[in-house]
């Protein structure tokens, strides 16, 4: 019996692993050439690293550059909101990893399991089926896998769903981002704070990647945006929006901030993952908004879970409606935790819209942020508890 997972990113790189580890035969298969994009989330929550240690895989850790943040600030008109340390009463504070490194490990330690298969750098063109069920896929080559079942862990705009014809509810707007690279500042080195900046209608946040020497900036657009990102002075307009030592590291680092890479980010969720013969998982069945970063720490839980069923399952060799009724159990697991976490970074979202919309309630928060500072900051770490440690119990048993 054999599983065809489509997409090698966090997902499905770390499920075919652990299927691969425990004898069960897998072929993973990645359109791109290599793990390099122009954009990867690369924020692990407690609740991600948790999982990464369930699947024994912490180790890899050590031997990848990663950075630790050490806290999470908000400035409101060059006044700071408040602040929250890290790691917020978890085990572990959130920790920045980049995606190739680890990829590329974990696909290394998957390869010295018998029945591992990497097909890197060829698309699939189709699902092969069979008596209405999908038996496989076909690649843009011409080659044919056959599977007992076919795992789509190909992100948010995932071909698998799309062949399969499953709907993609999107939450009505897309998040729209322009996000640069520039050179680190000293002050990040020491202190790496997740900086939430919001000056007038405008709000961007500044970060120090995992990537040595790079601070990392999102600036969020609005729907009724004018700047010309190609022509844009950004070092200047950064700066009169920022506190003072921040705006001295942009006007004196200008010449570092490279050109911006647009992002339009779907955020939504599929009624149904499933069907024969196929499961979705990671962003192809819920693709996240990026707020608190979910993405990969929620695919991770995902895994733990489509393990946890299909392992059993495929050591037996169990039929192919047994294997089809797991699916369904495998998303009524991680249905509520999904749902909820994406209703809380609506929340969140719609929150800064409206500060960003309402001059009057951004006014009013400025003048009154030394007594609502505290109460703003017991509702904003209320939403993280959930959202970084999990909000339900996830637990590998295979």
């Amino acid at each position: 019996m054999r599983i065809v997972i489509v997409g090698a990113g966090p997902t499905g790189t770390t499920l075919a692993l652990l299927l691969a580890k425990r004898g069960i035969a897998v072929t993973l298969i990645e359109a791109a050439k290599d793990f390099h994009r122009v954009f990867r989330g690369e924020a692990l929550m407690p609740s991600g690293l948790d999982a990464l240690e369930q699947m024994g895989l912490s180790r890899l850790l050590a031997d990848i550059p990663h950075r630790q943040l050490d806290a999470w600030e908000f400035i409101f008109g060059e006044k700071l909101l408040f602040r929250v340390d890290e790691p917020m009463g978890a085990s572990q504070p959130c920790t920045l990893l980049p995606q190739p490194p680890l990829l590329e490990a974990l696909i290394c330690e998957a390869q010295t399991n018998k029945g591992f298969q990497f097909i890197q750098g060829v698309a699939i063109k189709d699902l092969r089926w069979s008596n209405q069920r999908v038996a496989g896929v076909v690649l843009s080559d011409g080659r044919e896998f056959a599977a007992d079942l076919v795992i789509g862990a190909d992100g948010r705009n995932s071909l698998v769903r799309q062949r399969i014809g499953l709907e993609l509810v999107r939450q009505p707007k897309n998040i729209d981002i322009l996000w640069f690279k520039l050179a680190a500042s000293p002050k990040f080195a020491s202190d790496n704070v997740f900086r939430t900046i919001l000056n007038g209608d405008r709000v961007f946040s500044i970060f120090h990647a995992a990537e040595s020497g790079k601070l990392h900036l999102g600036w969020v657009m609005s729907a009724n945006e004018k700047t010309d990102s190609k022509q844009a002075n950004w070092a200047e307009i950064f700066a009169s929006l920022s506190p003072s030592w921040l705006a001295e590291h942009f006007r004196n680092h200008a010449d570092t901030i490279e050109s911006p890479i647009r992002l339009s980010v779907i955020v939504g969720y599929c009624p149904r993952w499933h069907a024969p013969g196929v499961l979705l998982l990671g962003d192809a069945a819920h693709p996240m908004s990026p707020v608190r970063a979910q993405g990969i720490n929620l695919a991770l839980r995902d895994v733990i879970v489509a393990a946890n069923h299909l392992v059993p399952l495929f050591q037996t060799e169990a039929q192919c409606q047994e294997i089809d009724m797991a699916l369904s159990q495998i998303q009524a697991e991680r249905q509520p935790e999904i749902i909820r976490a994406q209703q809380l970074q609506l929340k969140e979202a719609t929150q800064g819209e409206l500060l960003r919309k309402n001059p009057l309630v951004r006014s009013l928060l400025i003048q009154l942020a030394p007594l609502l500072g505290k109460i703003i900051q017991k509702s904003w770490l209320n939403r993280q508890y959930q959202m970084r440690q999990g909000i339900t119990q996830v637990h590998l048993t295979v």
